[in-house]
């Protein structure tokens, strides 16, 4: 509910602080007294798109503020939250003009954005005209105005749920499919060197052992020799052999000595250990330097291969083994995937036929609403003098969607006999604004989250037909706020609370105010929408009546 409107500075009121209440809240005055700036300025601190220049003359800035309250649950709350701005049973939106256009929005004392005020707007306030700002006139809303009379949520879910499964069963086959031929224009690649690798078969360290051996053979022809002839000399016929010959004469010698000989003797046994020892390690180096030149030449064939293969595939050669697997597996999926094509195939056939099944099953109910929609408009034109016309819901095959396939309009023909149009191009100022009114009447359940706000909605129309607007409008506000702005005594007789909109001049400065009024104000200003500027008895006996109808 908006509770109240304060406005500072803007055009040519300079300051105006109203009070709302809910139920049916009437604003009346003259023509030009500033009704439509009032509206002007709730649409400035909402976000709205209007009049560039806004600010007072004479004044640096112009500012609205507007506080709603909002009841749990309300979809304001969830706005809030996805801005990340405070929320709670009060909303404070205050918006400000400077006088080089720069404009300022807060919204509980937090800087925001323009797009988060429309958003926001879009839950708190719904505006009715003759040109229908409410969106009653845009074919594109039909349809959920439709489902929203027929209260078929269950239906709805189901369809959308039939949808996203339908959505994501061809989103799977089409990147399946996808992959298969990216896959497919690789098999023979994929094959082959599958193959290629399975063959050679490397191993992880495989290529720094190989290449270890190439080095060590390749060395040893030109060491071999070297480490023979070393042999020899630790031998007999070298060192081995002199030490032992030396050992002999000391041994013979060692009895004449008196023991000085037994320390020399007793290393050079030592030595000829160590000799020994050696001699054993230079033959055995000698073994592991004979090899088969064969070896040489399939241990270099099997390295340039393994070297070869990685280069091929741009990886390094320790990591061969991982490159086969993964190629394995994509040769895998190749041979798998025109099975899991099948199967996908299968999966949107059904998601097809679920999805087919719960659209018609929701275009039954539609076209079911349609009538009941259909009836309660026929019962609502009646006392509105559109007696005569006939308010059609149209039902067409459309374009599927997540809300069905159907595609929904609302059209009039204002005659018998005459052609059904859209409400805009067949009605007249005057009907178009009681066709409105009937259709937000019967589409009204769940709007008491909304203020609806109607600027001279009954413009054309004046007696019983003005009465019939009013008592449309007075129902409509019943359990919800509405805010009506109008020329029409029997509308302003309807209403809760009266407000008049008057303009006055001082030091020849223009300003409008708004003044909530009394029981005996409200006479008087009805009286004088019935006689015009000078009020007479008569009139008030008029408003009188018109007030306890």
């Amino acid at each position: 509910m908006l509770c109240s409107l304060d406005i500072r500075d803007m055009l040519i009121i300079e300051r105006l602080e109203l009070d709302f209440r809910n139920g049916l809240n009437v604003l009346t005055g003259e023509t030009g007294a500033g009704k439509s700036i009032m509206l002007d300025c709730l649409g400035f601190v909402l976000g709205w798109r209007g009049r560039a220049e806004l600010v007072r003359k004479g004044a640096d800035q112009g500012e609205v503020t507007a506080v709603f309250t909002l009841p749990a649950g309300h979809p304001a709350h969830a706005v809030l939250a996805e801005a990340g701005l405070p929320g709670g049973d009060e909303l404070i939106l205050r918006r400000v003009n400077a006088r080089d256009g720069r404009k300022t929005a807060f919204i509980n004392d937090r800087r925001a954005s323009g797009e988060v005020l429309r958003a926001l707007s879009d839950t708190l306030v719904e505006l009715h005209g003759q040109q229908d700002d409410g969106g009653l006139l845009n074919e594109r809303g039909h349809r959920a105005m439709l489902d929203a009379f027929a209260a078929h949520d269950d239906l709805l879910a189901a369809v959308r749920g039939a949808w996203s499964a339908k959505s994501r069963a061809a989103k799977a086959l089409a990147e399946a499919e996808a992959q298969l031929a990216a896959v497919k224009g690789e098999e023979e690649f994929l094959r082959h060197a599958v193959a290629e690798l399975d063959k050679l078969d490397p191993e992880p360290g495989e290529e720094a052992k190989l290449d270890a051996e190439r080095r060590l053979m390749q060395g040893a022809e030109r060491i071999r020799a070297d480490v023979a002839r070393g042999l020899q000399a630790l031998g007999m016929e070298g060192a081995e052999g002199l030490m032992r010959e030396a050992d002999r004469w000391l041994q013979g010698a060692a009895d004449k000595a008196e023991g000085r000989l037994e320390a020399p003797l007793a290393a050079l046994e030592r030595a000829l250990i160590e000799l020994g020892e050696a001699a054993q390690g230079v033959e055995e180096t000698l073994d592991a330097l004979s090899f088969d030149p064969r070896a040489l030449e399939a241990c270099e064939e099997r390295l340039f291969a393994i070297r070869g293969l990685a280069r091929k595939h741009g990886v390094l050669a320790d990591d061969l083994g991982g490159l086969a697997a993964d190629l394995r597996a994509r040769l895998a999926a190749l041979d798998a995937g025109e099975g899991r094509i099948g199967d996908l195939q299968a999966a949107v056939k059904q998601a097809d036929a679920d999805y087919s099944a719960a659209a018609k099953a929701l275009t039954a109910a539609r076209h079911a609403s349609a009538k009941r929609l259909d009836a309660a408009m026929a019962a609502e034109l009646a006392p509105l003098k559109l007696e005569r016309a006939v308010f059609e819901t149209q039902i067409r095959a459309g374009e599927a969607g997540p809300e069905g396939s159907d595609a929904v309009a609302f059209t009039v023909a204002t005659n018998p006999g005459a052609p059904a149009g859209a409400l805009n191009k067949i009605a007249s100022g005057g009907e178009l604004s009681r066709f409105l009114l009937a259709l937000k009447v019967v589409l009204s359940k769940g709007a008491d989250a909304l203020v609806m706000i109607f600027d001279e909605i009954d413009r054309g129309v004046g007696g019983a037909t003005a009465d019939a607007v009013g008592r449309r409008l007075a129902k409509l506000a019943e359990g919800a706020q509405v805010l009506v702005v109008t020329h029409s005594p029997q509308v302003a007789a309807r209403g809760g609370h009266h407000f008049r909109v008057q303009k006055s001049v001082s030091d020849g400065m223009t300003t409008s105010e708004v003044v909530a009024l009394s029981a005996d104000e409200r006479r008087d200003e009805i009286a004088r929408m019935i006689s015009g500027a000078e009020v007479t008895e008569a009139a008030r006996a008029a408003a009188d009546d018109l007030l306890k109808a």
